[in-house]
Order: C-alpha cells, then sequence, then structure tokens
C-alpha cells in the first residue's frame, strides 16, 4: 500500500467512526464560546503552495489578530474546552478532511505559516518535497512548545532564532529516513505521548 493510499483509506475509516464524538466536540464549541466549530487557517504544503488547514475552535474568534503564537497552555485567548480539546490534541481531528483531500499526510514536517516560512533559507525548502503531517519528528519533540515559548524572553524571537531552525534539522532528518514502517512508528509514539501526558 502507497503512503497516500494508507492515509486515504484510515482518513476515511477515522472519520466514519469518530463521526458521533466530533459531533459531540462541535456542540460543545458552540456552547463554551460563541463562533465557529471549525478554525480555517491559510499554511504551506507540499510544492511550497498554500493551504487551508482545518481545525477544531480552540480560541475566542479574533484570537489571531492578537498574535500569531500561543504562549503557554494557560493563555487567556483560549477558552475551556478548547483548552481540553489542545491538551489531548484532539483539536487536530478535522485535519483528517485536509488527508482525504490531499493536502497532508499523518506523518510529514508540520505545516506552518507563511509568516514564517518566509524566513526559511533556500537549502529549507526540501521539505516541500512531501506533504506536511499531523505529527512528525519536530512535532514529537516540540509537543511542549506553548510552554517554551512561555518561558521565553521574546517568544517570537526565540520560536524564529530557535525553534524553526531545529524543527527544521528534524523535518530533513524525516524526509532523509522517511519510509513506512518510521510513519507508523511516529504514529504511535505520538499516539502514547498524547495518553500518556
Amino acid at each position: 500500500m502507497t503512503k497516500r493510499g494508507f492515509d486515504f483509506i484510515f482518513a476515511f475509516i477515522g472519520l466514519v467512526l469518530l463521526f458521533p464524538i466530533l459531533i459531540l466536540i462541535a456542540l460543545l464549541i458552540k456552547l463554551d464560546s460563541p463562533g465557529p466549530v471549525l478554525f480555517v487557517q491559510g499554511r504551506v504544503g507540499k510544492g511550497n503552495k498554500d493551504f487551508k488547514i482545518y481545525k477544531f475552535r480552540t480560541m475566542r474568534t479574533q484570537s489571531d489578530k492578537k498574535g500569531l503564537l500561543t504562549i503557554g497552555n494557560n493563555d487567556s485567548r483560549v477558552t475551556k474546552v478548547g483548552y481540553f480539546l489542545r491538551r489531548y490534541k484532539i483539536d487536530e481531528f478535522p485535519q483528517l478532511l485536509n488527508i482525504i483531500k490531499g493536502d497532508m499526510s499523518f506523518v510529514g514536517p508540520r505545516p506552518e505559516l507563511r509568516h514564517y516560512v518566509n524566513y526559511y533559507k533556500d537549502e529549507d525548502l526540501e521539505i516541500f518535497k512531501v506533504r506536511p503531517g499531523i505529527t512528525g519528528l519536530a512535532s514529537l519533540k516540540y509537543r511542549n512548545e506553548v510552554e517554551l515559548l512561555k518561558k521565553a524572553e521574546n517568544p517570537e524571537a526565540y520560536f524564529i532564532n530557535t525553534i524553526i531552525p531545529d524543527k527544521l534539522k528534524y523535518n530533513k532528518l524525516y524526509i532523509k529516513n522517511r519510509n513506512f514502517f518510521f510513519d507508523l512508528k511516529l504514529i504511535l509514539l505520538t499516539i502514547i505521548r498524547v495518553i500518556t501526558k
């Protein structure tokens, strides 16, 4: 089975099995705060092309106007339901739609905002040879990224000058070593990390 075939089949199965839970989550989001259920944002994907990523909304509306980065798990913009969804990565479930559409894969470099991609060097653009993923090597290392940013004196500068270059290093390492069984290992590690968090 090809990577794309695996992604499509299991994303479809996941949506079917999770459908009742997704409806319940949507209701909880609507009851918790005004605004849409989904948060749709532009990200950069394969071929250095922009696409729209889907997430369950975890922040109050217009929060992105107060900054692109989430600073700490207790960021005041995050809703009560949003905090729970973020903690267990449930807010990422709608990205199964991105996988079915072909924008994303289960495993790959995490898609970044165009604003931050503009800081990449020419040699960093190789990460756009593959579809971005829900999880990956860099995602696993920086699973507590928001807390690292909270400790930084200048979160924006720290993200651009320290986190982005390190993420790119891990993303390139993934591309160099990627194969079906490596992907399965990263998926399993992600599940374990989420459950034991």
